[in-house]
């Protein structure tokens, strides 16, 4: 079998096998997505579901300071669409030119990394520096929207 990291090789079967187990253990932590995207509903929000992120995505969510946030499989979007373009961590701080990535590519990183840290995830998120440009969740996230490659903070 080849290895964890090339999932594009593995046979169709085994890769949904793994995203439903990956599913199941980031409940918990979708069920707090879910919570406040339910919240979100009541103020206005709309909701659909995006199978390329593996998630619910809840937009025109009216909190926060814009962007989104992932909370397991559920994406919670100030925006109209996750599809716009939006400038990575380092861009944004001045530490590179990159060009700007599509948020949708961001959010479905972090998907991937709560599908594998379930639980985990906000904990070792926030204690990795939360939203920062230095954290290695949002390097890796950014570096997944810019190539398609590299979601797991510590490849």
């Amino acid at each position: 079998m080849p290895g964890w990291r090339n999932a594009d090789a593995w046979p169709r079967p085994l890769v949904w096998l793994a995203q439903g187990l990956g599913m199941v253990w980031a409940l918990p932590v979708s069920v707090l997505g879910l919570a406040v995207g339910a919240l979100a509903l009541t103020a206005g929000a709309q909701v659909y579901v995006s199978r390329r992120a593996h998630a619910l995505v809840f937009s025109r969510v009216p909190w926060g300071p814009g962007g989104a946030l992932t909370l397991g499989n559920v994406i919670l979007d100030t925006g109209e669409c996750l599809t716009r373009l939006c400038h990575t961590y380092a861009h944004a701080a001045g530490h590179t030119q990159d060009p700007p990535i599509v948020l949708a590519d961001h959010e479905r990183a972090h998907v991937y990394q709560t599908m594998l840290l379930g639980p985990l995830m906000p904990v070792l998120y926030w204690l990795s520096g939360g939203v920062s440009v230095h954290n290695p969740f949002e390097q890796a996230a950014d570096r997944y929207a810019l190539s398609g490659r590299g979601w797991w903070p510590w490849a």
